[in-house]
């Protein structure tokens, strides 16, 4: 692998990254620095083909949920130019808090992006998320209330 390889490999590592990060300190306005304003999401239960929609698809998800924490690794990074694919384990903890107070809800699954250098930096323009295990409630999650 080229230094311009393993240089290109921490950028998009750092991307991925920055989505759990904003996910977890619930700072939605750096998602611009994650994902392409024309990103295409697939989570199985919820789609979208903007960021937009896509920022409010996880805010119904998370900004009635108490304390988050996404956790990646196993990062698996295909580079071809100025496109790549990634694949990443997600390992999700959520806290309940209100109505939920006590109960918690996790997730393990796997994110799949492909990306994109754009104006010279990693964009993610298409993510298809899927969930392999869950335990405690759901009820953790949903809009504030």
């Amino acid at each position: 692998m080229s230094s311009s390889q393993r240089d290109d490999r921490a950028e998009i590592i750092a991307v991925l990254d920055g989505y759990a990060e904003c996910l977890d300190r619930r700072e939605w306005e750096r998602l611009d620095r994650v994902f392409a304003d024309d990103v295409v999401f697939d989570f199985g239960e919820w789609r979208a083909t903007t960021r937009e929609e896509a920022v409010d698809a996880m805010r119904s998800y998370l900004d009635g949920c108490g304390p988050t924490q996404h956790l990646l690794g196993n990062y698996r990074v295909e580079i071809d130019g100025d496109r790549a694919t990634s694949k990443v384990y997600v390992r999700a903890f959520h806290i309940g808090v209100g109505v939920a107070q006590g109960m918690t809800y996790e997730m393990g699954g796997e994110y799949r992006d492909v990306l994109e250098r754009r104006d010279g930096r990693w964009l993610s323009v298409s993510r298809v998320g899927e969930v392999f295990w869950e335990v405690g409630s759901r009820e953790v999650l949903g809009p504030a209330g």
